[in-house]
């Protein structure tokens, strides 16, 4: 471990040391290669798949999964007691949290699962703590709370994006738009659609040649980085969607709060006081991107009070079928909508048909 650790350092003190310029972007570009390779050594431990360490991974319940990150003693435990109503022991010193504990809660007809993680640490990308644990359970949420207190967040706030990176977590970011395709003979062919400022062709031969690819087809489709090449060689990168929740809004002035309130994905809140849980839970639901679709029984009313909750991504007919079971889709007939995706009410639509959120189905057999 500590060989990946010496090698990951030395790697980065050399970059801090090298000026940038046109003529280091190629030196430069093969550092952070270096640096993504020995960071994915680092997080995929070298053997089999044992058991993993008792008490985190947590089965997955519900339509959608929230985790909370921060550093120990931010109040991610009193927050998801007073939230979802489930004891996470609290206390005033830190690291009270030891493994994942997990939470429901029920909004707009959606079941949420939320996750209290145990703190993370500086330096938990490189296997300090349970930082390892903490953060591969952080990877397969849809959506993170990351806690910070409001008395000191913007450095907790950078330390722990930091530490994110390192695992290949991208927060509130889109996948590059990067067209990357290996092939067997040609060399490297680069097509870029807008003017380059960093990459150009020697760069990404030497990003490649690190990665021992000789032979690929790129197209960079907006003005790229060399770490957006490498996010999209490694291709194990997550883009997961993340709120920051300052929390303790108790202990500062309004005139602060207002400043506050103004920070792009941010809710500040007081876990204690139960305040201002109603905006985290809008913008919770906004940036979950989910949608609600009711069923409907024929001959009988719709049933508005347990929904077909899908993802934004995934909304047509078929999708809600499989939801439902995976036999209806193979006797489908047609569905009857009602709602705002359709323009008769009730409209006869196909199994390809996109759904809006809250439209009414009823999903006709064949006989």
């Amino acid at each position: 471990m500590s060989t990946i650790l010496e090698k990951i350092a030395a790697i980065e003190s050399e970059m801090a040391r090298t000026q940038k310029n046109k003529a280091t972007a190629g030196h430069l570009g093969l550092l952070k290669a270096r640096l993504a390779k020995l960071r994915r050594e680092l997080i995929t431990p070298k053997g089999g798949g044992g058991a993993s360490e008792q008490g985190f991974e947590v089965a997955k319940t519900g339509d959608s999964r929230v985790g909370f990150v921060g550093f120990p003693s931010v109040g991610k435990s009193t927050l998801l007691s007073n939230l979802a109503g489930v004891y996470s022991e609290v206390a005033a010193y830190e690291f009270t949290t030891l493994t994942t504990v997990p939470g429901c809660i029920k909004y707009k007809g959606a079941k949420i699962q939320l996750l209290d993680l145990p703190g993370i640490i500086e330096g938990a990308k490189d296997g300090k703590g349970r930082g390892r644990q903490v953060i591969a359970v952080a990877r397969t949420c849809n959506l993170i709370f990351m806690v910070l207190d409001v008395l000191k967040p913007l450095h907790h706030k950078k330390l722990l994006e930091h530490e994110l990176e390192g695992f290949g977590i991208r927060l509130n970011k889109q996948p590059p738009n990067i067209h990357f395709r290996k092939k067997d003979k040609g060399g490297i062919n680069l097509n870029a659609t807008v003017a380059q400022s960093e990459l150009d062709l020697d760069t990404v031969k030497t990003i490649l040649s690190e990665y021992k690819i000789h032979n690929a087809d790129i197209t960079l489709r907006y003005d790229a980085t060399s770490d957006d090449l490498i996010d999209v060689i490694e291709g194990n990168r997550i883009y997961i969607p993340c709120i920051y929740l300052l929390n303790k809004i108790d202990q500062i002035s309004i005139e602060e709060l207002d400043v506050i309130y103004k920070i792009p994905h941010c809710v500040p809140i007081s876990a204690h006081h139960r305040w201002n849980f109603d905006d985290l839970l809008e913008l919770m639901w906004e940036y979950l991107r989910l949608i609600r679709i009711y069923t409907k029984p024929k001959g009988q009313l719709p049933d508005y009070s347990s929904p077909v909750v899908l993802h934004t991504e995934r909304t047509s007919v078929e999708d809600f079928c499989n939801k439902l079971h995976r036999s209806i889709a193979k006797e489908f007939k047609y569905a009857l909508v009602w709602g705002s995706s359709v323009k008769h009410q009730p409209q006869k639509v196909g199994i390809d048909h996109i759904l809006n959120d809250e439209d009414v189905v009823q999903i006709v057999k064949k006989i």
